[in-house]
């Protein structure tokens, strides 16, 4: 233990011992349409990284420095968002939490800068008792996103003055109070659990506010949210829809529909993208974040600024590049300095998602293209299909090129008369070979080993010639808007769902295609809905 956490621990021991405009409700579902249903229970939710990260920056500015400190954020069913519900933090991560704690607090608490942005008093006189305990009360209220208890308050006021007197240094006992909020379980996961009535569970006014922030901000509550929680105004329809209303026009909802579709298409694998630059020229660091930064620009036009079709972000020939991508993608450079809005020509084969460096490259190996991956990620990620993970025991690699098999249709239809592979395989390769025409970076080839590519398959029966077509049909298909309502569900629950929600679940698709598959109407139909209001018991 560092010599500072047994100072916190002895001084938390001690201390324990002493004394708008209204949204436009009659376009959404009436409260009746809902009708009844048993909805999966809550679960207690650790922030992701991106989260502790930007509810750091919320309280104290942009400019401090938040050390990677939670640990590795864990899918489940390929969200992190519902993994959150089932993540806890290692012992080396209680370390890192720690240490971050501290370095925050001395970061803010060393800069008149930043102590002017939290400090109760002048930031430039040394805060006595009671200057500290009124910032600990507001920072508090923010970051543990609920007003403190009276004892909580004590307890840190404590902290914060038994530091000050033993360190001869009043900023320094601040430092302490402010590392004591900062690595405290009510900061560091969402406690959002209910109440119990009648057979379900009830959020109260803060952890509904919690779960609009989170859902549409990707972090904690402001002031205004948090007062319209204290007066009672997020337990009506009415109430939240005009808070969510204000939220989605604040900048900060950019950010919160990025770590939406983000987590929804496995984005987050970016990161550590690998590729061999021995066989892709255009392999370089920048590429994965360049890639996400392409798709999740086009997901920000589309919802926010032209608040159209999502099912568009499948079919259409817009897409924002920079000079790295647009030499990728063969086309001359849109802007010297940045990124542009462009429209890519009808030769170039690309049609939306599927024709973007994130998808071809994240769904694809170190060295080649993958039919298997980019067609379960289609099958997965696009229509919630679930496809099972192989037997241990069975060999998933596919014959090397040869004379009789050169392309990888002709090897991948080798390795499909192993009845073992092939169940699964028949849902995923064909989708996959549609896009073979991309590289495993996600260049345009019409060869591959000498031999013309054959791009053509079908999708559940729908034909397709090509990756353009492919888009075509997948934009159509009935199972991606299903599944894009119940990934936002899954997103803003962190759950995921049972057999109990369906007629929820129902409910909200049929709005969605009311609302002419806009994601804007989704997020204020889940909003006003039972889904986001109550969860079930824990059985």
């Amino acid at each position: 233990m560092s010599a500072r956490s047994s100072t916190l621990a002895s001084l938390l021991a001690l201390a324990a011992c002493t004394p708008e405009t209204a949204a436009p409700v009659d376009e959404l579902a009436p409260a009746e349409a809902w009708g009844e249903a048993t909805p999966a229970p809550a679960a207690l939710r650790r922030l992701t990284a991106a989260q502790y990260a930007a509810a750091l920056h919320d309280l104290f500015g942009d400019d401090v420095v938040v050390p990677a400190a939670t640990g590795p954020d864990l899918p489940l069913a390929g969200l992190v968002a519902a993994g959150s519900s089932v993540a806890s933090y290692a012992p080396r991560a209680v370390e890192s939490l720690e240490s971050a704690a501290f370095s925050v607090a001395d970061q803010v608490v060393s800069d008149p800068a930043r102590r002017a942005r939290i400090l109760a008093c002048d930031p430039a006189t040394p805060p006595d008792a009671a200057c500290r305990t009124e910032t600990l009360r507001r920072v508090g209220r923010r970051a543990w996103r609920r007003p403190l208890t009276p004892s909580q308050l004590g307890r840190l006021t404590a902290v914060s003055d038994q530091a000050a007197e033993a360190l001869g240094d009043p900023w320094q006992g601040l430092a302490f109070g402010l590392a004591a909020l900062l690595q405290s379980p009510n900061l560091l996961y969402r406690t959002e659990v209910g109440t119990p009535d009648g057979g379900l569970r009830r959020f109260d006014d803060h952890e509904l506010a919690s779960r609009l922030s989170f859902l549409l901000w990707n972090t904690g509550p402001d002031e205004v949210l948090l007062d319209a929680a204290e007066a009672g105004e997020l337990r009506t329809r009415e109430g939240r829809l005009a808070q969510a209303e204000r939220l989605l026009d604040d900048p900060r909802a950019r950010a919160g529909l990025r770590a939406i579709f983000e987590d929804a298409w496995g984005l987050g694998g970016l990161d550590d993208l690998r590729k061999d630059p021995t066989l892709f020229e255009h392999a370089h660091p920048e590429l994965g974040p360049d890639a996400r930064e392409e798709t999740l620009r086009l997901v920000e036009h589309l919802v926010l600024d032209a608040d159209t079709d999502i099912r568009t972000v499948l079919s259409t020939r817009q897409t924002f590049l920079n000079p790295r991508l647009a030499a990728l993608y063969g086309l001359p450079a849109p802007d010297p300095e940045g990124w542009r809005l462009v429209d890519l020509p009808a030769s170039s084969g690309r049609r939306g998602l599927l024709g973007q460096a994130a998808f071809l490259a994240l769904n694809a190996h170190a060295v080649s293209s993958s039919a298997t991956l980019r067609g379960k990620a289609i099958r997965v990620r696009l229509l919630c299909d679930e496809i099972p993970n192989p037997p241990v025991n069975v060999d998933t690699s596919i014959p090397e090129p040869s004379g009789t098999t050169r392309t990888l249709r002709d090897r991948v239809a080798e390795h499909l008369t192993n009845p073992t592979c092939a169940a699964c395989h028949e849902l995923t390769d064909p989708l996959g070979l549609g896009l073979e025409q991309f590289d495993g970076i996600g260049r345009w080839r019409t060869t591959d080993q000498g031999a013309v590519i054959d791009p053509s398959g079908d999708v559940d029966g729908t034909p397709f010639r090509d990756a353009a077509e492919l888009a075509t049909v997948l934009a159509e298909h009935p199972d991606v808007p299903r599944c894009m309502a119940r990934t936002v569900v899954r997103y803003a629950r962190g759950t995921l769902e049972t057999a109990g929600d369906e007629p929820w679940l129902g409910v909200l698709e049929d709005r969605f295609a009311v609302h002419d598959h806009r994601v804007r109407p989704l997020l204020l139909e889940l909003v006003a809905s039972p889904l986001f209001t109550v969860a079930g018991e824990v059985p």
